[in-house]
């Protein structure tokens, strides 16, 4: 299972003046007891974070929002995106080349 964590804030420019209500998005698979968060940094740069439970709840407590994809991660991942939104397209396998920002891939996804 894939968790893909929207968050309202950013410290990038462009996704705070294009995008409304989410603004990054982030993979997170569970691994046993823990959680690995696959965060987005810049092109080519992926930062691995460990979580557990209670780090999830403190993240919905500063307003991130989890939706739960039933599949697993491709083989290749992590690899080298251009942004947060096709990080998390690859991980959950979706093919849409016009969903471009946080807010599309929540409305796609989340119904």
């Amino acid at each position: 299972m894939v968790i893909i964590g929207f968050a309202q804030k950013s410290t990038k420019v462009l996704p705070n003046i294009f995008c409304k209500k989410f603004r990054h998005c982030a993979v997170i698979v569970r691994v046993g007891a823990e959680f690995t968060l696959y965060q987005f940094i810049s092109h080519g740069h992926i930062e691995k974070i460990i979580l557990r439970a209670r780090d999830i709840k403190m993240l919905q407590q500063h307003g991130w929002c989890f939706v739960y994809v039933p599949c697993d991660l491709p083989r290749n991942f992590p690899r080298k995106y251009w942004t947060c939104v096709n990080m998390a397209k690859n991980a959950i396998k979706m093919r849409a080349p016009f969903i471009q920002t946080p807010d599309a891939l929540y409305r796609a996804i989340a119904e």
